[in-house]
């Protein structure tokens, strides 16, 4: 990205394990880190407490459910960067956007090793054995599309609201299927990459930090925020000369079967 310094993003970057992975970011990564949060007064308290321990993290607002919100991102940083170095998609999301957002491609025009890393779960896993046969054959095909998968989520939402979703082959879990989504999506997007820009020589992933001690799993959980950040932070900091892994699912810095 010419003379520009590098930049790091985190979704969801003000609390849990998006907080720990700012702040190691911010320790190991040579450029800048950008913690993004929904609303502007957590992120900043979060920036603060970063800036308290002698980091320097800078803060955007983020809605990912908020098309309007991401395109003002994209602007800053191709205003700022001319692009996205790294990318730690670890914010949820509640429902498709009804308004499609910018390809995630354009945030990275200008630049060549890039990272994306998507956070998932172990439980799409066990989410994606308790799906029909058919459901399963769908979401493991290697030609599946984004709109084949956007489909099978809406299906999944339209059942459930029907009261027919066993019936028709899903699980009982809509966190396990919404993460099977982010892990098939990740697939086809590296799919794409490696179709469409080879030379640019970026790898996407999707992981699982692990059973952590968050606000959504609770006090018993076995691994602090920072244990839970070394996964997606090995992912992010990839070396320039590495070839992956690419579209793989990552759990404690290893490649898994799913």
């Amino acid at each position: 990205m010419s003379s520009r310094n590098q930049v790091a993003l985190v979704t969801g970057g003000n609390r849990g394990i998006g907080f720990a992975i700012t702040r190691d970011l911010c320790r190991k990564f040579s450029g800048d880190v950008v913690l993004t949060a929904r609303d502007e007064a957590p992120g900043q308290a979060a920036v603060q407490q970063l800036q308290a321990e002698g980091l320097s993290p800078r803060f955007h607002q983020l809605d990912i459910d908020d098309p309007q919100s991401i395109r003002a991102l994209r602007d800053f940083l191709l205003e700022e960067y001319g692009g996205l170095d790294v990318l730690v998609n670890n914010a949820g999301i509640s429902t498709w956007p009804k308004n499609k957002p910018p390809r995630r491609d354009d945030f990275f025009k200008d630049t060549q090793q890039g990272r994306v890393v998507n956070v998932s779960s172990q439980i799409m896993r066990d989410a994606l054995k308790k799906c029909s046969p058919e459901l399963q054959k769908k979401f493991r095909s290697e030609t599946i599309t984004e709109e084949e998968l956007v489909g099978l989520m809406n299906k999944f939402v339209e059942d459930t609201k029907k009261g027919i979703h066993n019936k028709e082959g899903w699980p009982n879990s809509a966190y396990g299927v919404t993460k099977i989504g982010v892990t098939v999506l990740s697939r086809i997007h590296a799919r794409k990459l490696s179709e469409q820009r080879r030379g640019d020589k970026i790898l996407l992933n999707a992981c699982c930090p692990g059973w952590v001690r968050t606000d959504m799993a609770g006090p018993k959980a076995t691994k602090s925020p920072e244990e839970g950040a070394e996964t997606p932070v090995y992912l992010a900091l990839l070396p320039p000369d590495a070839e992956g892994p690419h579209g793989q699912f990552v759990q404690e810095k290893r490649v898994e079967p799913w």
